[in-house]
């Protein structure tokens, strides 16, 4: 009869329960945060729900439609390179969305928080994260936006501890969110679709915690 190790079987056991390992810890972390944000621990629950299945939808806001250069051989280049001769075009189009649960509900709740906290100051920090978010990302092709993760949650939170008191959870979580939505992404999009012009471009929908909910979330975590 056949035995596994003691150490191959608890090594098995462990990756059957690092998922519900993940669920607990996410659910704890969502619960602090949301504390902050003056909901209860089953509101967390619904939040981080909410969040879960949110990220599969998008939104359709607009379509932009535009031209690409279709390159059939090297033949054709060369003719373009050196004879002036126009490569042959096809129109495409491209849908600009909201993501749910990465970018319609951190966005959501951060206009919550304008009733909970001073408008002033919320507005200070969305305009600093802004500035700083724009210059810390940059367009990668075929990928997207990228950006430091901690940059524009860490901006936030310490501008709101500076300059909010009490009030910095929620200034530091809705500047974050603000700022980063403005700066990195909205700012950006003219030169994300003038490199990608086809299929979805989703606002917030990377993943299920998009960098726009991992800011608002570690801004309060951090403040």
């Amino acid at each position: 009869m056949f035995y596994l190790p003691v150490s191959l079987l608890l090594f098995l056991m462990l990756l059957l329960l690092l998922p519900f390992l993940w669920l607990g810890l996410a659910v704890d972390v969502v619960a602090l945060a949301a504390g902050k944000l003056g909901f209860s621990r089953d509101g967390a629950l619904l939040l981080l729900l909410a969040i879960l299945v949110g990220s599969s939808v998008n939104i359709p806001l607009y379509r932009v439609r535009c031209e690409v250069t279709l390159v059939e051989d090297l033949a054709s280049l060369w003719m373009r390179q050196f004879w002036g001769i126009p490569l042959a075009k096809i129109s495409q189009e491209t849908v600009v969305a909201l993501n749910v649960g990465g970018g319609l509900i951190p966005l959501l709740l951060a206009l919550y928080q304008f009733g909970r906290a001073s408008g002033l100051l919320i507005l200070a920090v969305t305009a600093l994260v802004t500035v700083v978010s724009y210059y810390a990302s940059h367009v990668v092709p075929g990928i997207g936006i990228q950006m430091n993760p901690l940059t524009a949650p860490a901006t936030a939170a310490l501008a709101a501890m500076f300059w909010a008191g009490d009030q910095a959870p929620a200034v530091a979580f809705a500047g974050g969110v603000l700022g980063t939505v403005i700066g990195a992404d909205l700012l950006h999009l003219p030169e994300v679709l003038r490199r990608n012009c086809s299929g979805i471009l989703s606002i917030g929908g990377a993943g299920v915690f998009d960098g726009i909910a991992l800011c608002g979330l570690f801004a309060l975590l951090l403040s």
